[in-house]
């Protein structure tokens, strides 16, 4: 309990300068003598604080003082970093001016590793083990070895220094130099395999890096799906505001869906839960799919 008041004594005075000593025992909830002999611990661990008896005077911590050697060590400082760059991330609070504030106070340059991009249509996840992978070669400055999946169904080794983690239409991505094409490149980690952190290190710093490309878009075609009660869980869970219902409790939805396999895929997830209404082209080629499926369960 008293060592946790001492740091947060020394946080206090770091934060608000010189304080007179009946403040600091009201705000710590204690006796002034009782500060008193905090203040002369905390001299006693070689941090240098000191008192001024009179008018004017009070307790403060050296104007040049940092934290940074004494109550945290380097991988802490970059764990508290860390910690509150995906907190921005995943719930989208803005704690940018407390990591300026933490990373002068540990002199440590704080490294944007991730950025989320909530946006459309479909859900998968990334293997946990590629995304914290990837992430260790973005502190760590080296250099990614991977097999990616290109959009036309082949097979390309890459060798990438990878600058970001973006999360973006429910999908993670990975933002990076490409070494082969010697530009920057987006890559779907749900399409990266036989992904390994290789040796070779690079000086680039890519902290202030603003992402130039944009995410590769396929082209899409508006699609309206109706689906049955008992598909709602799963029809709410995606589609959120673009639901409507009708008096049978049949839900309608207009969504833009890749125009390609993906789409077709897509829709038959739900199983017999959902019919394409428009536009007709399509619904004839899910029925045209639907019949070269039927025909290979004939026998």
């Amino acid at each position: 309990m008293r060592e946790s008041r001492l740091f947060r004594i020394v946080y206090y005075l770091l934060q608000n300068g010189k304080t007179a000593a009946p403040e600091l025992a009201q705000k710590f909830e204690v006796s002034v003598r009782t500060i008193y002999r905090d203040i002369d611990a905390i001299s006693n661990a070689g941090i240098p604080v000191y008192a001024i008896q009179g008018k004017g005077g009070g307790i403060s911590v050296l104007d040049d003082y940092t934290l940074d050697k004494s109550l945290f060590s380097e991988q802490e400082q970059e764990q508290i970093l860390t910690a509150l760059q995906g907190m921005t991330a995943i719930t989208g609070k803005n704690t940018n001016e407390l990591l300026i504030k933490l990373s002068g106070l540990f002199h440590i340059k704080s490294t944007n590793w991730i950025e989320v991009d909530f946006s459309d249509w479909t859900h998968r996840n990334p293997q946990q083990d590629t995304f914290h992978i990837i992430k260790e070669a973005i502190f760590q400055k080296r250099v990614i070895s991977l097999c990616y999946l290109n959009g036309k169904g082949n097979k390309e080794i890459r060798n990438v220094r990878p600058v970001r983690l973006v999360f973006k239409s429910k999908n993670w991505y990975l933002y990076s130099f490409c070494l082969l094409r010697n530009d920057y490149r987006f890559f779907k980690l749900t399409r990266i395999k036989e992904l390994k952190m290789l040796s070779e290190t690079f000086t680039q710093d890519f902290t202030s890096t603003k992402i130039e490309k944009q995410i590769p878009v396929e082209n899409t075609v508006a699609v309206k799906l109706k689906f049955n009660k008992q598909a709602a869980h799963r029809v709410y869970d995606e589609f959120a505001d673009k639901i409507t219902e009708d008096s049978q409790g049949n839900l309608y939805v207009q969504v833009d869906l890749p125009d390609n396999e993906i789409l077709y895929s897509y829709v038959m997830s739900f199983s017999n839960c959902v019919e394409i209404i428009e536009p007709q082209s399509i619904r004839e080629q899910m029925k045209k799919k639907l019949q070269e499926m039927q025909e290979k369960y004939k026998t």
